[in-house]
C-alpha cells in the first residue's frame, strides 16, 4: 500500500506525477490560497507525509493530532515556520531545499539594491504619472553602486553568490557571520569585520542570517543609528530580523537613506503598512527564488526529499 500524503498548494502536473508514482497523494486545489487551518488539521491527521510551504505554520499543536506522520518536506531554505524540536521529539523528519536557490535569490538580492539605489521604481512611477516635464540636473539621482562599499551580514551560499556579484561592480565587500570564514575571504577577496564596524563603513547593508531567535530583530533602532545616513538596507532573508518599526522611522527621519525588502514579518504584508508609504523603498513580495526553473527545482527536491522520508532512506536533506 502506497504511503498516504497532503500537499498544501497546488503544485506543477510534472511533480505531482513523480509523487504520484510512489505515494497516495491529496493536495489543496488552489494555487494561490494557503490551505485553511482547519482543513489542514483534518487532513494531517490521515498522512505519513506533508509537503508544505512557508505559509504553512507547523506548530506542535499540529504535529499532535498526526499520529502516523514520519516526514514533513518544506519547500523553501528556511523552516521557521516549522516547530522543529517539537517534530524530534515526535521521531518526525523534517527537510528544505537549499543550494538550489541560491544564485537566483543572490541575483534578486543584487537587483533589488540597484533598484533602491539608482530609484528606479520611483523613476518608473513618475515617468507613468506624467510627471516627467523635462530633464534637470538632480532630478531622481540616487546613490553610485560601482566601487562602493557592501557589508554581508550572514555569509552562507547567497552571501557568498552576493559577493561574487558585488567583485564584478568593483565593491569592497565586508561581512560579519556567526563564524569566520578563512578560505572565502582568500577566495571572494572580502574581509571579516563585526557588526559595528560592518554598520558604519558600508553603503549597503545586505541582510542574509537565517531566522532564529537569536537573529529576531537582529537590526533595530541601535544598529540602524550607526549606519550612513547614505546607506541602504537590503533584506531578502526573512522578515522579523529587522525591526519594521525601527526601519520606518529611520528611513522617514533621514537615518539611512533606502530600503529593499523582499520579506516581512508577516506575510502577505497588509497594503497599509508604514513601509509601503514611503517613496525611498522598494517592496517586493518575497520573490527571491522566483525564476521558473529554481521554483520548479525546489519543488522537485522537496518531493524527492519527501519519496526518501517514506521509503526508510536518510533524506538528502535532513534539518533535525
Amino acid at each position: 500500500m502506497k504511503p498516504k500524503i497532503y500537499l498544501t498548494r497546488k503544485l506543477p502536473k510534472l511533480i505531482v506525477d513523480k509523487l504520484n508514482e510512489v505515494c497516495e497523494v491529496r493536495m489543496w486545489e488552489k494555487e494561490e490560497e494557503p490551505v485553511p487551518r482547519e482543513i489542514l488539521e483534518k487532513e494531517i491527521q490521515e498522512v505519513e507525509g506533508l509537503y508544505c510551504l512557508l505559509t504553512e505554520s507547523i506548530d506542535t499543536d499540529l504535529l499532535n493530532s498526526a499520529p502516523r506522520l514520519k516526514i514533513v518536506s518544506n519547500m523553501a531554505v528556511g523552516y521557521n515556520n516549522i516547530d522543529v524540536a517539537a517534530a524530534t521529539e515526535k521521531g518526525i523528519m523534517v527537510t528544505n531545499t537549499p543550494g538550489v536557490l541560491t544564485e537566483t535569490t543572490a541575483d534578486l538580492t543584487f537587483a533589488l539594491l540597484m533598484a533602491t539605489a539608482r530609484r528606479v521604481v520611483e523613476a518608473s512611477d513618475y515617468l507613468r504619472a506624467g510627471d516627467w516635464k523635462t530633464w534637470s540636473p538632480m532630478q531622481l539621482t540616487g546613490q553610485d553602486i560601482y566601487g562602493a562599499t557592501m557589508g554581508i551580514l550572514g555569509l552562507g551560499r547567497i552571501g557568498e553568490a552576493l559577493a561574487k556579484r558585488a567583485s564584478g561592480f568593483d565593491m569592497k565587500i565586508l561581512y560579519h557571520n556567526r563564524s569566520r570564514k578563512f578560505e572565502a575571504e582568500g577566495r571572494l577577496g572580502i574581509q571579516y569585520v563585526d557588526k559595528e564596524r560592518l554598520l558604519r563603513e558600508s553603503d549597503f547593508v545586505c541582510v542574509l542570517t537565517p531566522y532564529t531567535p537569536e537573529t529576531k530583530n537582529n537590526i533595530s533602532a541601535a544598529e540602524l543609528s550607526l549606519m550612513k545616513p547614505t546607506a541602504v538596507l537590503v533584506n531578502t532573508a526573512r522578515g522579523g530580523i529587522v525591526d519594521e518599526e525601527a526601519l520606518y522611522h529611520a528611513l522617514k527621519n533621514g537615518g539611512i537613506w533606502g530600503a529593499g525588502v523582499d520579506v516581512f514579518e508577516e506575510e502577505p504584508v497588509r497594503t497599509d503598512h508604514p513601509l509601503l508609504s514611503l517613496p525611498n523603498v522598494v517592496a517586493l513580495p518575497h520573490i527571491g527564488s522566483a525564476s521558473q526553473n529554481t521554483r520548479l527545482k525546489m519543488a522537485l527536491l522537496a518531493a524527492e526529499n519527501l519519496i526518501q522520508g517514506l521509503l526508510g532512506e536518510t533524506p538528502k536533506n535532513l534539518v533535525n
